[in-house]
């Protein structure tokens, strides 16, 4: 019998780290099938996470494809689930379903530039694609990221930075200018005009709170960047993941199915709702 989509798959919390502390905390987990591993997803899709007695969320995976070991989850506490999920140890049983949503189009993408444009926890959605262009690098042409948050404690991924600094260039910035801070000093939007990257042969995914995405793509068409040229994904409140509760739609459209990976072409056609 095939496997009931309701149904989580269970899985074993093996590594947790704290990205951001403070009053809005983010932790990475590290999540192994405790029965073979047949979970196959693209970059830009998302897994319902299923915390027992408690609820479950959805959630984008932030680690590549290509990495079979383990699934990442990055998550900021912010409601019960992920609550719960943040007073989980290692060791600890999740449940897991999916993945869910489209993906990234990554085989058209082949022999092109590709910007990743990342606010805050917005970065997580971005990372998994970032990294499979890394890892086969040889398919794709030059990569940048520009990536900020409030306050540089708020920067997530901060040691895996460093060494992607060794691979391709990358640009941080912080809201308001603190003491020893050497980077750019101002809204994401801002820095993207700032490093002007070209539209040439080029993609951008931009992934990060609505008001930041809305002010990125207008400092990427004050660029040159065509609205085919530009990717984002949708952070709609979704609970079912497959299209049936409708508490994820936008139109006819469910962010769960059609979403949540979007080009600027698209997501313009749809209601102005949103």
């Amino acid at each position: 019998m095939d496997h009931n989509t309701y149904i989580p798959k269970l899985a074993k919390i093996i590594e947790i780290k704290e990205e951001v502390g403070g009053a809005r905390p983010i932790k990475t987990f590290r999540t192994q099938f405790l029965s073979t591993n047949n979970f196959s997803f693209h970059s830009g899709q998302c897994a319902m996470l299923s915390v027992f007695g408690k609820g479950e969320s959805i959630i984008s995976i932030s680690s590549s494809p290509l990495l079979k070991d383990y699934l990442q989850f990055s998550i900021l506490k912010m409601g019960r689930v992920t609550s719960s999920l943040h007073e989980m140890q290692v060791g600890d049983i999740i449940g897991i379903r999916g993945p869910y949503g489209n993906s990234f189009p990554v085989e058209d993408w082949k022999g092109k530039n590709i910007i990743f444009i990342g606010g805050g926890i917005g970065l997580a959605p971005i990372w998994s694609v970032l990294n499979t262009a890394l890892s086969i690098k040889k398919d794709y042409g030059d990569l940048m990221l520009i990536y900020g948050a409030r306050t540089s404690k708020d920067l997530v991924f901060q040691e895996e930075l460093e060494e992607l600094r060794k691979r391709m260039p990358v640009h941080l910035s912080i809201d308001v200018e603190e003491p020893d801070w050497k980077e750019f000093v101002g809204f994401v939007p801002q820095n993207v005009t700032d490093k002007k990257p070209s539209p040439k042969n080029a993609i951008a995914i931009t992934c990060g709170p609505p008001i930041m995405i809305k002010f990125v793509i207008k400092a990427l068409e004050g660029l040159g960047f065509k609205d085919e040229q530009i990717y984002t994904t949708v952070e709609n409140k979704m609970k079912c993941g497959i299209g049936k509760c409708g508490r994820c739609n936008i139109g006819v459209h469910y962010v769960c199915k059609d979403g949540p990976v979007y080009s600027w072409a698209e997501f313009k056609k749809l209601p102005q709702e949103y």
